[in-house]
């Protein structure tokens, strides 16, 4: 399959339609926010997301786009949410759960609590277009509900409600080890293929950036016991 196509989902129609009255949007927040909790308390260390946000800050430098990091004890909810409204990407590297019976109290563990898509939808609300991109570093942010196969009710579609045009998620538990790699690779395709002459990203060309980088990770771990468990879960949602 990863010869042959790229891929990329929708939740339902609406929300593509949704997406695409905004894709003409100006980007009134360009750059990307890093937020990484590789310890929120009462959850299993990640230590991975300090690298994956690292290696996001060195790329970004590189490219001469503007990039915030919050980790840690500085990734709270106060600036999380404030900081979001003010980057056209955001880039969530942390533990987050669904809430299968309410979708809205779904949430992403920051240092000092939980940000629930309720939250996010209700402060996104008020920006004017900008809200291009946001990568899901997180365990199951797509899986949704077996038994509501017809219905979107996880975060990644909470995520294109909440105003985001695309979104990457993943479909069950990512491998610590590996998602800084698929980070890094994603973001050097994406600020370097997908940049405007402005040197802005495009989100547009998430999709892509995606397939690449988890083609690529497939290929160095092929033959080993971890390859297909490391790279399946990724997928892309929205334009």
């Amino acid at each position: 399959m990863l010869n042959f196509a790229i891929s990329s989902y929708i939740p339902n129609v609406s929300t593509l339609i949704e997406a695409v009255k905004l894709r003409t949007s100006p980007k009134n927040a360009p750059g990307i926010l890093v937020v990484s909790e590789p310890g929120a308390p009462g959850h299993v260390k990640i230590p991975g997301t300090t690298k994956e946000a690292q290696l996001i800050k060195s790329i970004s430098a590189s490219r001469s786009l503007n990039c915030t990091v919050l980790e840690g004890a500085k990734a709270t909810l106060d600036k999380g949410i404030n900081l979001m409204e003010k980057h056209s990407i955001i880039h969530l590297a942390c533990h987050a759960s669904q809430n299968l019976a309410e979708p809205l109290k779904s949430a992403f563990f920051l240092h000092d609590g939980r940000l629930e898509l309720s939250t996010l939808i209700k402060r996104n609300s008020k920006v004017a277009g900008g809200l291009d991109l946001a990568f899901l570093s997180a365990c199951q942010t797509s899986s949704g509900d077996r038994a509501l196969a017809e219905e979107a009710v996880h975060l990644a579609a909470g995520m294109m409600a909440a105003g985001y045009r695309g979104i990457v998620a993943t479909m069950w538990s990512i491998q610590d080890r590996h998602a800084p790699d698929v980070a890094r690779d994603f973001y050097e395709r994406l600020l370097s293929e997908g940049a405007s002459p402005e040197s802005l990203p495009d989100g547009t060309q998430a999709a892509k950036a995606l397939f690449y980088s988890v083609r690529d990770l497939a290929r160095r771990l092929e033959g080993t016991p971890s390859s297909f468990a490391a790279w399946v879960p990724y997928v892309h949602f929205g334009l």
